[in-house]
């Protein structure tokens, strides 16, 4: 069953210049299908920000002002810039107050005040240039401190945003967080964008924060998070409590991070070839491996050349043998003063692939490289092999080979391969069967070990050892060469006459 009724209401107001006006109504009553329940699906709680996007004016906004029908204070008559003490001037009504007020606000009162002067007034209101908003950034960024932003410079082809919605009323566009940021030098490393506060005027007196979730920006791309920012408004970057490798790897790709290609100092300690103080610059640090077959240098595929702790390593000279790289600490020093601290398992990047284990850096870093207090040999091989540790071994061959003296031999070599590149044994001299190995360990203390000689073997501790920086090879003489240089030494000493003699002498014949 349908009802059709008429009813009929009075405009009250100046709707079209028409005062008093019946208008009928068609209400059309039927049947109307309930739909039925349907199951609630719960959806996750995001952190939305306030859609409040309104404009309040200030000194230096220019307003452009159209009256329908009063050209002679429309178009470029009607340009208006709000002065110092936040009041336009205009034609008939003389001085308003605008400061802070919207633009909605003040196009009221502009034609209420015109009203007394104009039988209908119609009139349009726009800020064709917004004034430069003055913002302050604290926290966790490169560089704290108050900026002057101008809306214009946030839609330059030069000056890409994430983000940058069009507020009703300003003719344009305004800077939105993650410009600003830009602008700050970036966010560093430790920042946790999860619980970016701004502090805004609420215009009575008092203020307002807005909780934003960057993060969620970056995730899932939501631009609610990257909202536009107000003259006065104050962005804190609060410092992450808890590292997150996995977080950090991607944090570091975002156009608001740090530009982390500037030259940085770090110090790295422990048990590394070259502890200290060391600059890392693009020019010092490569970003792609130099020889394609060698293992990933730091993680360069997911930090694009950036500074991460294997880079730092290698600036280092690599690590020392007995280097614990489950268990390297990165000591940073927060915005806030407190130390972070930050451990990194190089191992899980070997075995695994793990490229969030190479921690990204940052200016006044410091490494600390732990020595190991046990070791494994399947372990130690794969280290040696790493980008991180030194690139060549120096090794030293004394005593009876072809060519003795000081290698460099690249990592992982064994002890047959030594004494091949040293030129083999001095064949008429050399003790062929067994060689002594010298080696000092990182605690300083230095053991001596006797090895049987296999020139076949495959690589063992037992007869082919790998061998480990600064190691010493000693060949010792054969038992027959000892002999004659025992006896040219005594002969050498006879004179020429008493050679004959001193030689049955030295044999006990006489």
């Amino acid at each position: 069953m349908v009802k059709i009724l008429s009813l009929k209401f009075k405009i009250t107001g100046n709707f079209l210049g028409l005062w008093g006006v019946w208008l009928p109504v068609v209400v059309i009553l039927g049947h109307i299908p309930i739909a039925q329940a349907q199951e609630v699906i719960t959806q996750p709680i995001v952190n939305i920000p306030p859609s409040d996007t309104s404009y309040t004016l200030g000194p230096g906004d220019l307003l452009q002002l159209d009256i329908f029908n009063v050209p002679e204070y429309s178009g470029n008559n009607g340009h208006h810039q709000v002065s110092i003490d936040g009041s336009v001037n205009l034609p008939l009504i003389g001085n308003i107050s605008v400061q802070g007020m919207t633009v909605d606000q003040v196009t009221a009162l502009i034609q209420q005040r015109y009203g007394e002067y104009l039988q209908r007034p119609i009139l349009a209101l726009k800020l064709i240039a917004a004034r430069p908003l003055q913002v302050a950034v604290t926290g966790e960024v490169q560089r704290p401190g108050s900026y002057i932003v101008s809306p214009s410079a946030a839609t330059t082809p030069n000056n890409p945003m994430i983000g940058t919605p069009e507020v009703s009323g300003t003719g344009g566009r305004l800077p939105t967080i993650t410009r600003v940021l830009q602008m700050a030098g970036g966010i560093t490393p430790s920042a946790d964008m999860r619980q970016v506060k701004i502090r805004r005027s609420s215009g009575t007196g008092g203020e307002k924060i807005i909780n934003l979730d960057l993060w969620e920006l970056l995730q899932t791309g939501d631009l609610r998070q990257d909202i536009t920012l107000r003259d006065g408004d104050t962005i804190y970057i609060p410092t992450n409590t808890e590292h997150n490798a996995a977080e950090s790897s991607q944090l570091i790709t975002a156009n608001f991070a740090s530009n982390n290609n500037q030259p940085i100092n770090v110090a790295v300690v422990g048990a590394v070839n070259r502890p200290g103080t060391h600059t890392l610059t693009l020019e010092t640090v490569p970003r792609i491996p130099s020889e394609p077959g060698q293992p990933i240098e730091g993680s360069v595929a997911a930090t694009g050349g950036l500074f991460t702790v294997t880079k730092a390593l290698k600036m280092a000279g690599g690590i020392t043998p007995g280097a614990d790289i489950r268990n390297i600490q990165v000591r940073r020093l927060t915005r806030t003063g407190t130390e972070q601290q930050i451990t990194v398992d190089l191992w899980k990047l070997l075995q695994e692939g793990d490229l969030s284990q190479d921690a990204m850096l940052q200016q006044g870093d410091t490494i600390v490289v732990p020595t190991a207090t046990t070791a494994e040999s399947q372990q130690n091989a794969e280290v040696l092999a790493a980008s991180f540790s030194p690139d060549t071994l120096k090794i030293s061959l004394v005593g009876e080979v072809v060519s003795p003296g000081a290698k460099s031999l690249p990592p992982n070599t064994a002890l047959n391969q030594a004494l091949v590149e040293a030129g083999g044994f001095n064949e008429s001299r050399a003790n062929k069967k067994q060689v002594e190995l010298i080696r000092i360990h990182p605690n300083g203390t230095v053991s001596r070990r006797q090895i049987s000689i296999n020139l076949s073997a495959q690589v063992n501790e037992e007869t082919n050892p790998t061998l480990r920086n600064n190691d010493v090879i000693v060949v010792g003489r054969s038992g027959g060469a000892a002999f004659r240089e025992g006896l040219g030494t005594v002969l050498n000493s006879l004179s020429p006459i008493n050679n004959f003699l001193g030689l049955f002498r030295f044999v006990n014949i006489f």
